[in-house]
């Protein structure tokens, strides 16, 4: 059974995707056009706890269960993002270096487009050459909120 909620975020709604006990989305914005029941289900409640720890500057990583959906090539660059540290950021011609396709720069940036869970899967830690901030399905002010927010919050170990 699909289910889903949304929840006002500091950088503005946020929908919550879940299917068969794993998160499938977080969608920028309010989504009712969903096929599914609207429930706080145990874990949506636990992605908005998580969101905000996240967002008070209490939690540096993600524990959920993800499964996001889409191309061999986007599981690989989405594998890579959730790997970047927080407070960190790579290229997109860092992470295709890392996927193994050292020149598909350009497919990296879509792949990020295509990322079913926002925030999460960390695709606003991926910048443009020169480490300008380019392209984010959320819209730049929030991809600079939430590298300014991880800078501010960076643990000094």
């Amino acid at each position: 059974m699909r289910s889903y909620y949304s929840y006002n975020t500091p950088i503005g709604y946020l929908t919550i995707i879940e299917d068969k006990n794993c998160i499938t989305n977080i969608e920028f914005g309010l989504n009712s056009n969903i096929d599914g029941k609207k429930e706080e289900t145990h874990n949506i409640l636990m992605v908005e706890k998580q969101l905000n720890e996240y967002f008070n500057g209490s939690r540096f990583s993600f524990n959920l269960p993800l499964r996001p959906t889409g191309t061999e090539f986007q599981n690989k660059v989405w594998n890579v993002l959730i790997k970047i540290p927080y407070g960190e950021t790579r290229s997109y011609k860092e992470i295709a270096i890392e996927v193994g396709s050292p020149k598909a720069s350009r497919a990296v940036g879509m792949a990020c487009n295509k990322n079913p869970i926002a925030v999460v899967i960390a695709c606003h830690r991926v910048l443009g050459i020169n480490k300008k901030l380019v392209g984010y399905a959320g819209g730049l002010d929030k991809k600079d909120f939430l590298l300014t927010l991880e800078k501010r919050n960076k643990p000094i170990c």
